[in-house]
């Protein structure tokens, strides 16, 4: 089977990088996968993302060395399975709240005898190599998100279950969970603090932390502070971000 670099680099102590797609297109997402990120998430949770151009968007990212990563709609074993199949080397399970729910997603993901994934799929095995039934496990990265203050009391219990690489900081959410909703809540300090719980729980267990940022600035501070999974806006973002920057020089404002 095929080399998952993300793994490998995480396994290895080294920090990674990515970004979320979300609009749906595989254009974008082979010219994203060529820009020198580590891995990408293809969003079918919030993305405009179906089952169709997820299935396209991970074969197209799959041709570079960057790692697709299928952000799956909730922790299900239907989802998680269909988005593994297409060749997916990782999933991200939303709005895991404690070490049960953890243990579900690990579960999903793996082959018996680490978990319950229905052994099928041809398409993955095309693509990934004969012996992929037998070394998915060991490349399937798992990464289950703490978006929750109740998930960021039990931290230290999501990290410690077997079969978890990441756990990532959904902040939004987070915040919403706060009653920050509408804030600057990134300069909320009791935000923060929660924040930094996750980073310390994960550096306590051995696992990796990772958060979406707003401003590669903050990308750059979160990697200085131990994260290493950090993803930095979206497709949809850059694009909206650029196009209103030029359009602005453009007319002179």
């Amino acid at each position: 089977m095929r080399e998952n670099l993300t793994l490998t680099k995480l396994r290895k102590g080294k920090a990674t990088i990515g970004c979320w797609l979300t609009i749906g297109s595989p254009v974008v997402a082979a010219i994203m996968a060529r820009c020198g990120f580590d891995w990408l998430v293809i969003d079918t949770e919030h993305g405009s993302v179906g089952y169709d151009s997820m299935l396209v968007c991970v074969h197209e990212i799959l041709a570079t060395d960057t790692t697709p990563i299928v952000r799956v709609g909730w922790n299900d074993a239907a989802l998680i399975k269909r988005a593994l199949d297409t060749g997916a080397m990782g999933i991200l399970v939303p709005m895991v709240m404690n070490a049960d729910e953890a243990k579900r997603a690990v579960d999903y993901a793996k082959f018996p005898p680490k978990g319950v994934r229905s052994v099928g799929g041809f398409v993955a095995q095309v693509l990934h190599g004969d012996d992929y039934p037998v070394a998915a496990n060991e490349q399937i990265l798992v990464a289950v998100q703490i978006e929750h203050i109740d998930a960021v009391k039990r931290a230290k219990e999501i990290c410690a279950v077997e079969g978890v690489d990441v756990v990532f900081v959904g902040p939004n959410d987070l915040a919403a969970s706060m009653g920050l909703t509408g804030t600057p809540f990134r300069e909320n300090p009791q935000w923060q603090a929660a924040v930094q719980a996750v980073l310390e729980a994960a550096n306590e267990t051995g696992k990796v932390a990772g958060l979406q940022c707003g401003t590669v600035e903050e990308g750059k501070e979160r990697l200085r502070q131990g994260f290493r999974f950090v993803a930095v806006s979206s497709d949809a973002r850059f694009l909206h971000l650029s196009l209103r920057q030029a359009v602005k020089a453009l007319k002179g404002e």
